[in-house]
């Protein structure tokens, strides 16, 4: 049993239905692997829910673990943003919390945009965003 942290790109294609996120949860479970989330991806789900999606998004973070984000991965996620920007590259803070989450977990990371998490020492699935 391995647990997967859900980035928002998958929780949205989820949240809509897309059959490919569909599938791939569902091969995850079948797997026996365990989905996660923290408080940054219900945190960006929340500010970008349509009118009537909030009863599903609901459903979908209740049948989630959720990661809680304390002091060790505040600072893992600022170590990342300093040192990559003295590399020349920004990084997000939200990114960088969703991958210190991961990684507290010990968790691989499922996301649309393997690009936005170049962190050493993360395992990155690619889960094509809007499949």
């Amino acid at each position: 049993m391995a647990a997967v942290l859900l980035d928002t790109t998958v929780l949205i294609d989820l949240l809509r239905g897309r059959p490919g996120a569909v599938a791939r949860l569902r091969a995850l479970r079948s797997a026996g692997d365990v989905p996660h989330a923290c408080a940054v991806n219900v945190e960006e789900i929340a500010r970008g829910l349509r009118p009537d999606e909030e009863h599903a998004a609901r459903a979908l973070f209740s049948g989630l673990r959720i990661v809680p984000l304390r002091t060790d991965e505040g600072w893992r996620a600022g170590q990342w943003r300093r040192e990559h920007a003295a590399r020349g590259l920004t990084l997000s803070q939200a990114d960088c919390l969703v991958a210190a989450a991961a990684l507290a977990a010990g968790a691989r990371l499922a996301t649309g945009n393997p690009k936005d998490f170049p962190m050493d020492g993360l395992r990155v699935e690619h889960w094509p965003a809007g499949e």
